[in-house]
């Protein structure tokens, strides 16, 4: 057999490895099927816990079940999909766990987050079994449920929440709210305190309007009020700020990120810990070739959402099919909406436009905006429905 001449090799079909199956990674691997590339998708797991609606889950007002997705969808739709841990990124090929290496022209990677364990003193994984984060959607998400179903009524239940960045800025008030309809509607002599390492937040006023209306069970204590956690004690669910210690029937740390696993063995995430990208092709800037898209890179002034990330992944993958054909990536705007259910029939969102500008993605003036303060109950109302919308359609367009 002779070997392969230079004509030969040059007309070898180009490769593209996706590491990550999430909101990020399926819509990437779609999107370059589509453009007629060859895909592989690595993805540990074979199921898929939505984190979107999961607040709803710990509140009892949604099955689990309702958060579970495969990858059946893409299979069908001829996507290599390996079940597989990427445990390093080498010079054109991402290595398995299983010692397997998958060859690549060009790398996307969508680890999502990983929990920062040890930044806040006193919580490690072992801690989260009795103060559970609930922040990657799946057991801790029943854990969490479970112990508010089991706690008395008239407990106590904290809430810490971090400095920025995390994935879902709104996410930790979305919670707050729904464990308070919760508590109101089961457990009515119970009450939740919230800590908050920050004193502004996404649609805070929104929220803040929201629980004065709704639940006077909410304490709500920001930065300059005192509320950042400097430390917690899982064996007698202490939480502790630089003026008290407060004490938890159920504790809820929702503790600092970072990048996905893969993105620091890859060596695509800087010392803070996300990766730093270019902001119209999602290249890294650390490593050529190597893409990074979703809750793992530095989106600028786009947030670390669902919508935001398969917003991200789709533009990438365009841009990488192009790379692969030697077109030159082209700016364009990019859209995220974010709906949260403060109660079951009540919906708030924000909306943002971005582009790419002096190396970041930043906000379109004059674009986007968050509902009205004076909306009625038929509005808010509509807003759930418009959230429960959003999540049936990309979850099948994603995972279908």
């Amino acid at each position: 057999m002779g070997l392969l001449t230079a004509p030969a090799l040059a007309q070898a079909e180009p490769k593209v490895v996706v590491v990550g199956g999430g909101f990020a990674g399926a819509t990437a691997a779609r999107t370059l099927h589509a453009a007629g590339v060859a895909v592989t998708l690595v993805e540990a797991s074979a199921d898929y816990f939505a984190c979107p609606f999961s607040n709803a889950v710990i509140a009892g007002l949604r099955e689990m079940s309702a958060q579970r997705f495969g990858y059946d969808g893409l299979k069908r739709a001829g996507i290599s999909v390996v079940h597989q841990r990427a445990v390093a990124l080498e010079d054109r090929a991402v290595r398995l766990a299983d010692g397997t290496a998958l060859p690549f022209d060009r790398a996307v990677l969508a680890p999502g987050i990983d929990l920062n364990w040890g930044a806040l003193p006193g919580y490690t994984e072992a801690a989260a079994e009795a103060l559970p984060h609930a922040w990657k959607a799946g057991p801790q998400t029943l854990l969490l449920r479970d112990q508010l179903r089991a706690m008395p009524d008239g407990g106590l239940v904290v809430m810490s929440v971090p400095a920025n960045p995390f994935r879902c800025p709104p996410g930790p008030y979305e919670r707050a709210s729904l464990i308070a309809h919760y508590l109101k509607t089961q457990k009515p002599r119970s009450k939740l305190l919230v800590l908050d390492a920050k004193d502004q937040f996404s649609k805070q006023r929104l929220f803040e309007q929201a629980w004065a209306a709704l639940y006077p069970n909410l304490e709500y204590v920001s930065l300059s009020a005192g509320g950042q956690v400097t430390e917690v004690d899982a064996a007698t669910r202490s939480f502790k700020t630089n003026f008290e210690n407060h004490v938890a029937a159920v504790g809820n740390v929702i503790p600092p990120q970072r990048a996905g696993e893969i993105a620091q063995l890859a060596g695509v995430a800087d010392r803070s810990g996300w990766c730093p990208v270019d902001p119209t092709s999602f290249e890294s800037r650390l490593r050529s070739g190597v893409h990074v898209v979703g809750d793992a890179c530095i989106g600028g002034a786009m947030p670390k959402s669902a919508f935001a990330a398969n917003a991200q992944a789709r533009a990438c993958a365009q841009v990488v099919a192009g790379l692969l054909h030697g077109e030159a990536p082209t700016p364009t705007k990019l859209l995220n909406t974010c709906y949260s259910l403060v109660a079951p029939e009540y919906g708030i969102s924000i909306a943002g436009v971005y582009q790419p500008a002096n190396g970041l993605l930043t906000d379109v003036p004059g674009a986007g905006g968050v509902s009205p303060l004076d909306a009625d109950a038929n509005f808010r109302a509509q807003e759930a429905h418009y959230a429960e919308g959003w999540f049936a359609t990309i979850t099948h367009a994603v995972f279908g």
